[in-house]
This record gives structure tokens, sequence and C-alpha cells, in this order.
């Protein structure tokens, strides 16, 4: 999780956590609210990464954010996972187009493309052999990506495309790309926030197992 003031501050608390999100996030949060000498009364919005992603994930993400900001009595902003991904590869590289692509599991990947960080192809789930092919000069990100390299490096040979080490949504970047939002008035009741899944279905029947 990341939290930036509209002063440009920016203080940070990132980790991996596996399946222990539920027991990790709001420990973390509220340590670095303290470390920062920041009350929740104090808060303007509180961004989430609102998907698509993993189900649990984003139930997680979403229920602590409601809690938080209804505790707080502030709004809420929902940033999208792919877009914070393209813009942490955009920082990364100085990429102007980014296909920014995440693993969804059950052998498919959630992808969109954005260009100088506006969303020209929305989140959609695909099989990565039917992923739309890089633009010309594109950067590829996302653990998607890398969960399916051999396949999409093959099935891409000859194209002009860039790769960027981004793998993951970033906590920094939901927090820079909430701020003009909040700006804008954009922000929204805690209890309107939603993840965003795409997918529809979380398993696979036996039959459609192999």
């Amino acid at each position: 999780m990341g939290g930036e003031g509209l002063g440009g501050d920016l203080h940070l608390r990132e980790a991996h956590a596996g399946n222990r999100h539920s027991e990790m996030i709001l420990p973390m949060a509220l340590q670095l609210m303290a470390e920062v000498g920041m009350p929740l009364s104090q808060l303007d919005a509180i961004a989430y990464g609102e998907g698509p992603g993993s189900f649990t994930g984003l139930r997680i993400a979403c229920g602590v954010t409601q809690g938080l900001a209804l505790a707080a009595g502030c709004p809420v902003i929902g940033v999208g996972s792919l877009q914070a991904l393209a813009a942490a590869a955009a920082l990364e590289t100085g990429a102007a187009g980014v296909l920014a692509i995440l693993d969804a599991r059950m052998g498919e990947v959630y992808a969109a493309r954005y260009w100088q960080g506006v969303e020209v192809s929305p989140p959609a789930l695909y099989k990565p052999e039917a992923l739309p092919s890089p633009e010309p000069g594109e950067y590829v990100a996302g653990t998607g990506f890398f969960a399916y390299e051999a396949l999409l490096t093959t099935a891409w040979a000859g194209l002009d495309y860039r790769v960027s080490m981004q793998r993951y949504p970033s906590a920094i970047q939901v927090a820079r790309l909430a701020v003009p939002r909040l700006l804008a008035g954009a922000a929204y009741s805690a209890e309107k926030a939603e993840p965003v899944y795409v997918r529809n279905k979380v398993a696979l029947k036996k039959s459609e197992r192999t």
C-alpha cells in the first residue's frame, strides 16, 4: 500500500504476501499512517486496486478499503490493476505505449493497452494464444507475459516490441493515479466500492480440468 499527500510526499509499504494478505494488510496500513503521523480522521480519500486480479485479493482490498473509509469518514477511489501496471512500466521504461498483461490462472490472462496513460483497449480476459499482438515499439509488462513467455515470444517472433521487467501493479502508481481523480471530484462513498473481476468464473469443473 502507498500513500501520497496532495503536496506530493509519498510513503510506501509494499509486500508480495502470497496468501497472507488478510492478516498483513490492515497492520501495514495502520503502521504506515502511524509512522507519518496521519490519523484516519485526516485522510482525504483511500485508493485501492479494483482489479482485475485474484478474486480473494480483490475482495480483501475492497473490504479493507471500505472498513477504513467508513471509520475515517472519507471517500474511496478504485484504480484499475492493469492501468497501475502500465503506469509502473511506463515510469520504468519511458514508454508511451504499454500492453499490460496479468496472469489470470486457469490458462488465461487479463490484458489491456494504454497509450500515454490513456486506456485504448479495455481490460479483457484472453487465452494467451489469442492475445492481441504488440504494436510497433510497444512495451509488454506483467506476470501474464512471464507466465507464458515461451508461447508469446514464439507467436510474436519478428515483431518490434520491448519487455518491461515490471511484473505487478504498483501501490505507488495506484496512489498517484488516484490523486487527479480526487481533485476532479471522482471519489465516491465507501458503500459503492466494488471489485472489477472481468472473469465471472473462479473455478473449473472436473470435466474441464486437464
